[in-house]
């Protein structure tokens, strides 16, 4: 009877310890970091090639596109991370419009193999998922795009009592 609770324990923890190791293991190939565009670039060196989730604002005359070989690269500057901010600032809108005027926030290029998006343009939100490489572009995996008209409209008046 001891030898074969004896078993059923180590068949117990070598399966409990299988569960952990694999779950260790998908949290980390999962994780995402989102990064500004200087945060990203502060720590290049660890950066390259990480899976990295980053937000700036597109630079609309640095669009160049290839419907032939689908290659799409831009640059985005620098946006605030923290949505506070952004609020204290103005909004969103107003964020952006300064953001892709600044020519000495940084900026950084941005490489996406996939069909032109139609809200790509000058003063759009763009978040962008990917990893960055060893030149310092980043590359896109996942691409997604928020109009800045999306911000400009107002709430409606809400009628109190």
């Amino acid at each position: 009877m001891k030898k074969t609770n004896r078993k059923t324990i180590i068949a117990v923890l070598v399966i409990t310890v299988a569960l952990i190791a694999l779950l260790i293991a998908t949290t980390r190939s999962s994780t995402q970091y989102f990064l500004t565009v200087s945060e990203l670039q502060s720590g290049e060196a660890d950066m390259v090639g990480r899976n990295v989730r980053m937000s700036g604002v597109v630079l609309g005359d640095t669009i160049v596109y290839d419907p032939q070989t689908l290659d799409l690269t831009f640059e985005v500057a620098q946006i605030p991370g923290d949505h506070r901010v952004i609020e204290e600032m103005g909004g969103m809108a107003l964020v952006l419009e300064q953001a892709a005027a600044d020519p000495s926030l940084p900026r950084i290029a941005v490489h996406y193999n996939g069909v032109k998006p139609d809200l790509l343009k000058h003063e759009a939100q763009a978040i962008v998922s990917g990893s960055l490489d060893a030149n310092g572009v980043f590359q896109a995996k996942e691409l997604l795009l928020k109009c800045p008209s999306k911000y400009e409209s107002d709430l409606p008046n809400q009628v109190g009592n």
